[in-house]
């Protein structure tokens, strides 16, 4: 994985006409990034919200959230960009928020938002490099403009944004699952929450009818044979690393209701 600093991020919005910030549906707030959106804004650059992944929450849900950023004067587009879905929504939307042609378009997003599938998406089956682009500090001297339409390109970068949003967005997505040396402390608030806002996910996911954290980190353990040889107690920390993988890939399944981000901006301060 790598992590774009903010000086490359720069860089990429400079010699973009439009940024899309790519957030995870189950929990968009904690997948913005403000500080890209402010420096979207303070280079006079059009910002589109994808919200990615709705496949994964209730299409009522992902309305509400769309709602209620279109209402703090963003433009928004969701979508499931591993199916597809929202593809020509997005382009559409694209080309109507763009203010000259051709339009240049650059793709931003958290770690494990699906920024990768959605230039996929964007690229097509029959999308091709046109270009490198000059002048790339850094790791970005790869950097590929592609055209993906007509007077429509997009520029393909490796990196994705550092990540914001609390210590455990920070955690999960900041590093790969593999690379993780205390797996066990973000897992353990990952399943508070599944339990949470959603009190069957963990029976769903792993067959496991228990509500204690750490009680199903080690029958999560104990089933898939995954011991200490030393003592035999249970290997929680494997145990740990799947429900966070799990949780990335959908299989531990839980959202955060925007009724709930709604309660809270209203409360006073």
């Amino acid at each position: 994985m790598i992590l774009a600093s903010w000086r490359v991020l720069a860089w990429i919005v400079r010699r973009a006409d439009v940024v899309l910030e790519v957030v995870d549906a189950r929990d968009p707030m904690s997948t913005r990034s403000r500080r890209l959106e402010r420096m979207v804004n303070s280079l006079d650059k059009k910002l589109i919200i994808v919200i990615n992944k709705s496949d994964l929450v209730p299409r009522s849900v992902v309305e509400k959230w769309k709602r209620i950023l279109t209402d703090q004067g963003y433009n928004v587009v969701y979508m499931a960009a591993r199916d597809h879905k929202g593809t020509r929504v997005l382009r559409k939307t694209i080309r109507m928020v763009a203010e000259t042609s051709p339009v240049i378009v650059a793709v931003t997003g958290f770690p494990k938002t699906g920024k990768s599938t959605i230039i996929n998406a964007l690229k097509g089956r029959h999308s091709a490099s046109t270009s490198p682009i000059p002048g790339s500090p850094g790791y970005t001297t790869h950097a590929q403009l592609y055209r993906i339409g007509e007077n429509l390109y997009m520029i393909d970068t490796p990196g994705v944004i550092p990540v914001e949003g609390g210590w455990l967005e920070s955690v999960i997505r900041g590093k790969p699952t593999e690379q993780l040396k205390d797996p066990v402390r973000p897992a353990v608030e990952l399943l508070k929450r599944a339990l949470k806002y959603n009190p069957s996910s963990v029976k769903d996911a792993y067959g496991i009818d228990e509500k204690d954290p750490y009680k199903i980190l080690e029958l999560i353990a104990l089933k898939r044979g995954w011991r200490y040889k030393s003592d035999g107690e249970p290997l929680i920390e494997e145990a740990a690393r799947v429900v966070i993988r799990d949780y990335h890939e959908g299989k531990l399944l839980f959202y955060v209701p925007p009724e709930e981000y709604i309660t809270t901006r209203r409360k006073p301060r």
